[in-house]
């Protein structure tokens, strides 16, 4: 099982060729508040000095360091001139195959490389550096190294560098795959180790946080941490080691890391025998490395179904790319032909890529014909806008200055034809709906059916222009048609229409059955002769009495004749020099109609609705057709013949086949990030077949 950490750095090694992280490894990172001793845990894990040091906050950027541990055979095996005359050395992945055996060069790479992308300002980045480092005296590990906890900004430190830090360290221990090393100086209360906070929040059960206590020799005198170390104070599931750091003054005397392990082994023998065999550096790097073996092999399964979902999402973006041209006039015509079968088959209900959140195509298109068109129809009022006084304008009018005995056909016409002009702008809203549909039918082609349209930004470009130009051109003819189709309604009303027939026969009969009802409640003490005879006579007298500016002398109910009332603002008798204005007559504003005008603005306001009704039912028929023949058919009809008569042309093959700047570039890297994947495949595969897993 001691392979599996060399495994989990191959993994490592293939996605950092392609630059990418999508895939969480199994890796130990390193959480403290700045001084509490982390880099010097890490530097006694590695052996030697490599890190930077300073005052305040030094790390500023991820450090994914992988020890990789050397036996001589694998010594020999390196096959590198420079790495075969030393025994331990390093290697970054951004100076690509550069060995640094010199570990001040790699401090100085570290610090120089820090500065390249976080400047020289205190500020942090989450862009990582990764350092391998190869040696014989380091178990295999993966550590990252993180930026320390701090609390108040120095010097020119932006204002926010604590959320920033923060943000940065939850990031990476948020992995699920990820081991939490929580650093504490022992010389600190660990109730309040800012650590082991930021460790709880992500994994408030403790599964994966180890405690380390820095500085065992630096508390203070008549104390010690044997209450910690035991977890007495705090427990932690996968224990608490502590260990001795290196003083700055061992650093500046330049004490080894070996000379320092020792005495911290002398240390622990002495105020700690019954934990000395427990803690110290050389237990904690065993500890670390049994602890992410183990985790690996827990992370195995998930990490090989992952590798896999992604092969898979990386395979079909690469189809989705398409291969490089070869022969630019086969695709070019492949591509209009695919668009051209596309649209049509939206509109069809046929298309491979079905909407499923709201209706598109051909559907639409028939919600806009029979439910937005055929709802709008039926909320039109046949006698909408026409009151009372305008149907007996339009009778007295069509009558002229004669009285008229039946109701004029004439002023029937006028004002059906009126109700019937209401119906064109409805129907041409229809049209411009349908035309709306058609154009969205476009982008929604673009966007589902032929993705390899955005492969080549102009040729989609100029397709959408050729179909939106074929569209333009039907827009005037359907909208011609339509308005045809009403004034085909206007030019002729058929009251021959067998329905029209049938309505006015129920209407005359209804008349007819009145006209008697009334015949029978005359008072019996008149004549039936001169109650049928008296009518006409009076209704002549109502209707051709005065109305609108004209004086008149109405008969009230009683039957007795009422004057008209002298106005005060006019003179008394014309005798006396003044000529009298009719018109200047005040016209009354409420007028009661006489019995015949009643009956005349029934009889036409129900022919009115019986025709209008007809003629609706007729332009709620024939629109659609109208529309479906001159706008929709004709574009299915003629979209592919128009496409290729303005596109295929060799003189345009190069300008509309040149791919989008990116495309070639993404194509590559999916390309990458494929292999990456298959390679990591079978990096696993070999972990089961050498029953390491």
């Amino acid at each position: 099982m001691e392979a599996l950490i060399p495994v989990i750095n191959k993994l490592q090694d293939v996605f950092n060729t392609v630059g990418a992280d999508i895939i969480q490894l199994p890796q130990i990172a390193v959480v403290g508040t700045q001084s509490s001793g982390k880099s010097s845990v890490l530097e006694s894990l590695v052996g030697r000095d490599l890190l930077p040091r300073g005052t305040g906050i030094v790390t500023r950027r991820p450090l994914i360091l992988q020890l990789v541990h050397l036996s001589p055979e694998d010594h020999r095996k390196t096959g590198d001139e420079n790495a075969a005359e030393c025994e331990e050395w390093g290697k970054f992945l951004h100076t690509k195959n550069k060995i640094y055996t010199d570990f001040d060069e790699i401090r100085q790479e570290i610090e120089s490389e820090t500065e390249r992308i976080s400047g020289n300002n205190k500020g942090v980045s989450d862009e990582p550096i990764h350092l391998k480092i190869y040696s014989p005296h380091v178990v295999n590990l993966t550590l990252v190294d993180l930026p320390g906890i701090t609390k108040v900004p120095v010097g020119d430190q932006p204002k926010d560098i604590e959320v920033q830090i923060r943000d940065l360290i939850l990031n990476h221990i948020s992995n699920p795959n990820c081991i939490i090393l929580a650093v504490t100086a022992a010389n600190t209360d660990m109730a309040t180790s800012e650590a082991l906070k930021v460790a709880r929040e992500v994994d408030p059960d403790g599964r994966r946080t180890l405690a380390v206590i820095t500085k065992l020799d630096l508390m203070d005198a008549g104390t010690d941490a044997m209450d910690v170390l035991m977890g007495r104070v705090i427990p932690v599931k996968l224990g608490i080691i502590g260990v001795v750091n290196r003083s700055q003054l061992d650093i500046n005397n330049k004490k080894s890391v070996a000379d320092a392990i020792r005495d911290e082994h002398a240390f622990l023998q002495k105020k700690y025998p019954s934990l000395a065999n427990r803690n110290g550096t050389k237990y904690l790097a065993r500890t670390l490395n049994r602890l992410l073996m183990h985790h690996i092999r827990d992370c195995l399964p998930e990490l090989k179904t992952r590798i896999n979902v992604l092969s898979a999402q990386y395979q079909s973006l690469l189809s989705s790319y398409g291969e490089p041209v070869e022969d630019k006039s086969a695709t070019l015509l492949q591509l209009i032909t695919k668009f051209a079968t596309e649209y049509c088959n939206t509109i069809e209900g046929t298309a491979k890529y079905i909407e499923t959140a709201e209706l598109c195509g051909g559907a639409r298109i028939c919600y806009i014909f029979h439910e937005t068109f055929g709802r709008t129809l039926e909320s039109v009022d046949p006698l909408g806008g026409l009151t009372t006084v305008d149907v007996l304008t339009a009778i007295r009018n069509a009558t002229g200055p004669r009285p008229a005995l039946f109701v004029p056909e004439v002023s029937f016409e006028l004002l059906v034809k009126r109700q019937v002009k209401r119906l064109e702008e409805p129907s041409l809203r229809c049209v411009e709906l349908v035309h709306e549909e058609m154009q969205r039918i476009i982008q929604h082609c673009s966007n589902y059916s032929t993705q390899e349209l955005l492969r080549f930004p102009k040729l989609h470009d100029a397709i959408v222009e050729v179909v939106t130009s074929l569209l333009r051109k039907r827009l005037p003819v359907t909208n011609e048609m339509v308005h045809n189709l009403v004034a085909i309604e206007l030019a002729y009303i058929n009251t021959k229409h067998p329905d029209f027939a049938d309505a006015c026969g129920l209407m005359n009969n209804n008349v007819e059955e009145q006209r008697r009802q009334r015949v029978r409640d005359m008072p019996s003490a008149v004549p039936r002769d001169k109650a049928t005879s008296c009518n006409p006579q009076g209704d002549q007298e109502a209707g051709t009495g005065n109305w609108r500016g004209m004086l008149k002398a109405s008969t009230g109910d009683d039957g007795t004749e009422e004057k008209t009332k002298p106005q005060s603002s006019l003179p008394a008798s014309p005798q006396k020099g003044y000529a009298i204005n009719l018109l200047d007559v005040p016209v009354p504003v409420v007028r009661k109609l006489s019995a015949r005008e009643k009956r005349d603005c029934e009889v036409i306001e129900r022919l009115i609705k019986s025709y209008f009704l007809i003629v609706r039912k007729n332009i709620q028929d024939s629109v659609p057709k109208a529309v479906m023949h001159f706008l929709v058919n004709h574009v299915k009809d003629s979209l592919q013949s128009e496409l290729v008569g303005q596109l295929y042309k060799s003189m345009l093959l190069d300008d509309l086949l040149t791919e989008s700047e990116d495309m070639a570039q993404r194509r590559n890297e999916a390309a990458d990030m494929l292999k990456a994947l298959q390679r990591a495949s079978q990096i696993i595969a070999e972990i089961r077949e050498t029953h390491l897993w």
